[in-house]
Parts: C-alpha cells; structure tokens; sequence
C-alpha cells in the first residue's frame, strides 16, 4: 500500500524555523552570576594574612562579620580557606565592647561551627542582655556600647537579630530580655505604624522594616498562642494573640514601597541623603519579606524588584556595589549587603499559606507553618522559606509559584467562583493542597470538614479517600508511629492528575507545629511530645512527597497549560495533536500534552495548539492528525476494529508517541500486547542512543545524556528517596517501511511535564521529559 501523509502534516512543514530565545525579566542565572562576582570581590578584600578585613571605626570585627556572614549566605563552605582564615580572626577579638560588631559576630559563629564556638556565643548573648537599656524613655532598646547611652533602633535590631540566631543554635536568652524589647518597639511606634532612626525622628523604610523584624522575633517567643498543654492534654481552640502592631507597620510599608530609595520624607527629593543607606535598606526589607512569610508586599514582589535593581546597579568592572551616604570606599559595606539580599532572598519557597474569608480563622495557629518549615530545613540540611498567599486576590500565577498551598479554617470554607477555578487550575497545572481542619467555632471545625470535602468532590469530582498505610506518604521523609498520632487522626486524599494531589486531614495539625519551638519547650509530658513529632513528621512527609524535594526558583515565571500568549505567527495552518483514547487512564494527566506543546512552540516557529480532544483510533477524522499522543497507567484492550484503524493511520503517515505515567508497569505491558497485535511482524524494540532523534539535526536538544529519577527499595524504618542518574534516554519504537511510526517510553514523561512527578514515580526529570518529547514530535514532522 502506498504510503499517503496526512494532510496536516503537509500545512506546518514550511514553518520550521529556529528562533532566538526571547530575553525575559530578571532571571535566577541573572541573579546567580551577580552573586558569584560580588562574592570575588569580597573574597580579594579580605587580609589573607590577617584573615579580617579592614574594619569600621570603634566596631572592630564589626566588617569582618559581615563580609563573613554575606559569603555564607552565598553557600560560601565554611571549610573554605577565606571563612577559615575570618573565623580564626574573629576568634581571636577580646571581649564585647560594641553591640554592632558583637551581634554580627555573634551571627558569623551561629551561621558557621555553633557547636565549636557555643562558649563565644553564650559570653556574647549574656553581654548584649546586660548592656540593654533597662531605664528610661529608651528602656528596652540598646545604644552603640552600653546600657546608659541613648538606645537607637539599628543597633536594637541587630542586638536582637543576634539573641534570635542564639536561640536557634540552642542557647537560652532571658524571657525578660524579650519583653523589654517588644513593649520598647511597641511604645515606640509612630502613629502611621512606622519608625524613625530614634523614636522623635522621622520614618524610614529602613528602620521599619527593623521593627517589623524585631517584632516577629519576640511575638515568637512571647506571643500568645492558640494552641496549649496542660498535663497530657493539647488544646487546640484558644484565642491568638494580636498583631495589630505588625499589620500597621506593614500598611505603611506597602504605601510607601520602593526599591530605589530609602522610602523617608526625604525620598521625594533625589537628594544623596535620601539615596543613602539604600542597600542597609533592602537588607531590612528582605528580612521582612521573609520572616513574615510574604511574597508580595502590597503589590510589589519585593525580592524580584529588588533583585533587578541590584543585577543593574552592580559595577560592570569589579563586581561590589558601593552604598550611598557611608565612608564605604571600597565597597565591602554595600557589597555584603547586597549579598545578604540576593542570597537570603532568594530562599525557596516550600509551603504557601492560603489566606481565604474576611476573618482570622485562616490563621488560628499563626507559627505553625513557619515552625513546619524550620522543621524541614533541618530534615532537608538547606535554608527555605514560606509564604502567605491572600486566595481573594491571588492570580493563578501567584499561586503558581508555590509547592505546596496550605489551606487551614474551621468556619466554612466559602470560595467565589474565581478562586474555585483558581485553585483547580493550580492543581491541573502541579500545584499541590494540603488541608486541615482547624479548631474554629465550638472546637470541632465541623463546618470547614464538610464544606471543604464538598469543594474537593466539586474541583475534582472525586470525594476525599482515606489514604491506607501504605500510602507513600506515611513514610516519605521518615516512618510515623501509628500509635503516636492523636486520637482520630488520619490523612484523606483525592487522586487528581498523576498523584495524589491534595491531601486532608480532618484534625488540626498546626496545632501541633506551633506547639513545636525548640528549646524553649522541654518541659512537656512524653505523650505529648510523642503526639508533637509524629505531627510534625506527617507535615515533612507532605511537602517531601508533594516536592520530590526539588523546589521552583524564586525568580521562576511558572507555565499555565493552554496558555496563548505566544508571538503572532505568519497565516498557515495549526498543527493540532490530540490524545489517543483508550480505557487505562487516557486523561490521567490532563495538561501534559499542553505543556509539552508550549516548549515545542518555544523551541520553532510553529503554530501548534494544543487540544483536549480525546480521539478514538476508529473515529473518522484520526487521518487529519500528522500525530497523536498517549499516554496511561492502567491495563487496557483495543477492540479488533480499533487495531485495524490504528494500523491503517500509522500505514498512511501517522506516528504516535507515547509514555507510561510513572513507569506503571501494567499500562506497559498492556500497551506492548496491544502493539504486538497490530504489528505482529515489527515488535517494540529500542531506538540506539545513535538515533538522529537524540541530537540537535531536526532542530531540538542534544540528549546524549538526561537524568532519570529512581526510587529507590527501602527498609522498614527507612524514608522514601529516589535516586537521580544520569542515562542515555529509553525509547521503544516500532519501524514501518523504514519510518519510526511509534515511540514509547516506559518511563514516565506525562507526569514530569506536569510537574506531577513523586518520589515514587520512576521517570525523567520535568526538563528532560519536555526535550525528550520535543526531540520526538520534531523527529515525526521531518522524516
């Protein structure tokens, strides 16, 4: 039989084209290679000799440190000669006479060998506790050296950002200590809810965002939770405490937002003096975005704005940036605070709180997520970050950019039509809920629990399962004890997409993370402590599942499936791929197709669209399509008719790709037979890496080399991991008349295009899998 192409085919051909990639905003490769030169630069103005650097008047060690702790945030190895070489001179300093120098030292040794130099800590927090002010209109506060000059509000943040990285290592700082600071930020506040320099001065954006960092600190130690014990006994549903101060100081610093002045009366005048201390500034701001958990402030998105002025500001020739208003001649001043913002901006972000309703029941247990997340950094040795996410106003986009989005309440969960679609869509396209009902109305967060079921039946028409002991969850970072959960606790789930995509449990969990602040709490029973970690390792183990461990960059835009904003092409015909139907799962990853079309699309001029057409191999207009795309993972069966349709389709041109999600071993073997079948001449057999389809000839990617993710077995008291390796790429085809017309992967694709890929999923990397599938469908067009 003659061989005939169908006729679509022939229409995109003439449109092959490569074309440039597009230049974009400000990137994280942009980001990192200002880093690395900013790193350089610091890295030569160190004495080598000396191991310091050359040190501020009256601070000394005060640069030192902070050139130090900026090359830490950096990922700069604390075995590296240059931290090697500071540690050893800040060692080597007497004893504390000054509250700049002596926190940031104290940080340095808290970033650095905690552990080796725990006795330096401890002498530098008993110090700062006995040089703050404890009388006075400034009690509370610390000055410049000691406990009887004039407090001012940048030595008082950083005498605190110091107690606060002790307490973290481990090492006790005094309640009262605490509580003077906040009543003195509290006492201080200007009526606008923000602060000046010293408390008769005029507002800075600097020095508010010093005391909204301070009092996130000592509202974490001294504020009032709504979670408490009492014996054996953890109640979940007492009253929180207030944060009217914080919300106040955060209004004036989204209306005063900026990134390119200090904001102060003053901004409005372009002068020097209102330019200065700008990156003293940005350091603050990035200390606000994260320790209150916000991506956004107002409608800024603080890190990337604040990011791609100082990728532009930085010097051409020696990689420093030099900061306005100080003696900082060489730079190292405004270099490390520069740093300290890209680095410790740039954190990724690992869970999302989602803010819904116009009360506080969103948030009963306010520490809980940010106590999970320290949790994880711990479990996963890197630093992380979390966010809030107000859904009332959130874009999908906005959504987008987190992992894992918590929803918590135990009022009814009532949802507009456009946050519904939202979080559908977050989900279709490799979001990830993860749910609680909290302690709300009468304890019992009844009305949350069936409200938020209905919604999930309604997004995903699929109710909530119970997920059985098996589930990889229970012991995807580390094994949970059963008999350790509180009473009634268990985990719900709905199967969306390629995973279990939302996960539900009907008891507070948070509860229990705000209950978990180190070592402030050691005084709880042993049932109680047991009902707190397993809690809390039910928390690691979502995020590690949900993750794979592998978050977004900050500066990621995310990809929605379908979403038509590429540049107009020229008037030719729409290559179209639809999904082949079958009964094991044909739709089971809903957008991988569309992803996989977009980085096509991407990577030539084509006018290709994706469509949500499930086609049959006996429906009329198959011949239309130049290709088709399946993909499964449970068993199946052509009818006799079907296979002669399908054989007459690849006969005529036709080609198919296709992929088995997550390796699943019965769509495989399935799909094999059905092969079998139709060709009983021309078996599967596998393309050799030599294959042209693996290089750049049809205008895709070189893929001699593509990572694949392995999980690996695991013991009885082991977590889930998977091991990534790098492979030559496994394709199966079948040749016709000296034409690949079929390819298959067994390992997953679809679920990786969707950013759906679990640790227990065997199958390549989200990049890979989106250049396999090019190369693929690149390959089908031209041979």
């Amino acid at each position: 039989m003659p061989r005939k192409r169908p006729l679509g085919l022939l229409i995109v051909m003439p449109m092959l084209l490569v074309v440039p990639e597009a230049r974009a905003d400000i990137t994280a490769a942009d980001v990192n290679r200002a880093i690395d030169r900013g790193v350089e630069f610091l890295k030569t103005e160190q004495d080598k000799s000396r191991g310091g650097w050359s040190e501020y008047p009256n601070q000394p060690g005060g640069l030192t440190s902070l050139c130090t702790l900026a090359l830490l945030s950096c990922g700069e190895p604390v075995n590296s000669p240059t931290i090697q070489r500071s540690l050893a001179y800040l060692r080597t300093l007497g004893k504390p006479s000054y509250v700049y120098a002596t926190s940031l030292q104290t940080m340095v040794f808290c970033a650095a060998e905690p552990e080796k130099d725990r006795l330096l800590i401890l002498r530098n927090v008993r110090w700062l506790e006995s040089v703050q002010i404890k009388q006075g209109d400034r009690k509370g506060s610390w000055g410049y050296s000691n406990s009887t000059g004039n407090g001012d509000n940048s030595n008082t943040q950083f005498a605190l950002l110091a107690l606060h990285e002790a307490e973290q290592v481990g090492v006790d700082v005094n309640e009262q200590t605490w509580r003077l600071a906040e009543a003195y930020w509290k006492r201080t506040q200007r009526e606008d809810g923000a602060w000046g320099y010293y408390p008769a001065q005029p507002a800075t954006g600097s020095m508010t965002c010093a005391g909204i960092a301070s009092l996130v600190i000592t509202s974490g130690r001294l504020g009032e939770s709504a979670a408490s014990v009492s014996g054996d006994s953890i109640a979940c549903c007492g009253a929180s405490g207030d944060d009217d101060a914080l919300a106040r100081a955060l209004h004036w610093l989204a209306q005063k937002f900026s990134v390119t002045t200090n904001p102060s009366p003053l901004s409005a005048s372009g002068s020097a003096l209102a330019r200065g201390n700008l990156l003293y500034y940005l350091y603050a701001l990035e200390r606000v975005g994260r320790m209150t958990g916000r991506r956004f402030i107002g409608r800024h998105d603080w890190y990337r704005e604040g990011a791609n002025v100082l990728v532009q500001s930085q010097d051409s020739l020696t990689g420093r940036w030099t900061e306005v208003g100080h003696s900082d001649s060489s730079g190292t001043i405004g270099t490390s605070f520069a740093l300290l913002f890209l680095s410790k901006g740039r954190r990724n972000v690992v869970i999302s709180h989602l803010r819904h309703g116009e009360s506080d029941d969103w948030q009963r247990h306010r520490d809980g997520v940010q106590q999970l997340t320290r949790h994880v950094e711990r479990a996963w040795k890197r630093d992380l970050t979390w966010q809030t996410v107000d859904g009332r106003v959130a874009t999908l986009e906005d959504l987008l950019q987190t992992p894992v989005l918590f929803i918590s309440g135990g009022e009814a969960f009532e949802l507009s039509a456009r946050e519904k679609d939202n979080l559908r869509l977050y989900i279709e396209n490799g979001g990830f809920i993860f749910a609680e009902a909290n302690d709300g109305n009468g304890c019992d967060g009844q009305a949350f629990d069936r409200s938020f079921r209905a919604l999930m039946a309604e997004l995903f028409n699929s109710p909530l399962r119970k997920l059985p002991p098996d589930h990889s969850v229970w012991f995807a970072e580390q094994p949970i004890d059963p008999d350790a959960l509180p009473s009634g606790l268990w985990l719900y789930g709905v199967e969306a997409c390629c995973r279990t995509s939302v996960i539900y449990c009907p008891r507070s969990l948070s509860c229990f993370w705000e209950l978990s602040r180190g070592s402030r709490d050691t005084d709880y029973s042993e049932h109680v402590n047991r009902q707190i970690e397993a809690c809390v390792k039910i928390g690691v183990n979502v995020l590690a599942y949900a993750t794979n461990r592998q978050l977004k960059d900050k500066l990621d835009r995310p990809r929605i499936a379908a979403d038509d904003n590429a540049e107009p092409l020229p008037e030719r015909g729409t290559l179209q791929i639809p999904k082949l139907a079958h009964g094991g799962g044909a739709d089971d990853a809903p957008n991988s197709l569309a992803n996989l079309t977009n980085v096509v699309r991407d990577q030539v001029r084509i006018r290709i669209e994706p469509t949500r057409r499930l086609l049959a191999p006996t429906d009329e207009t198959i011949h239309e399509f130049p290709i088709l795309f399946m993909h499964g993972r449970r068993d199946f069966q052509f009818t006799p008719e079907q296979r002669a349709a399908l054989r007459e389709y690849f006969e005529r041109g036709g080609f198919l790709l296709a992929d088995s999600i997550c390796a699943s071993p019965e769509f495989a073997e399935a799909m094999r037979r059905e092969l079998r079948a139709i060709f009983p001449d021309q078996p599967l057999s596998r393309v050799p890496p030599s294959h042209p389809m693996f290089t750049e000839q049809f205008q895709g990617f070189p893929l001699g080399q593509v990572t694949l993710r392995d999980p690996q077995a695991r013991g009885a008291n082991d977590g889930l991991t998977a091991r990534l390796t790098k492979v030559t790429p496994l394709l199966e085809g079948i040749e016709l008349d000296g034409r690949l017309v079929v390819i298959f992967s067994p390992y997953d694709l679809s679920c990786a295009l969707e950013n759906h890929a679990s640790l227990d999923c065997k199958g390549y990397a989200r990049e890979d899998a989106a250049r396999i599938g090019v190369n693929v469908i690149l390959y089908a067009l031209q041979q």
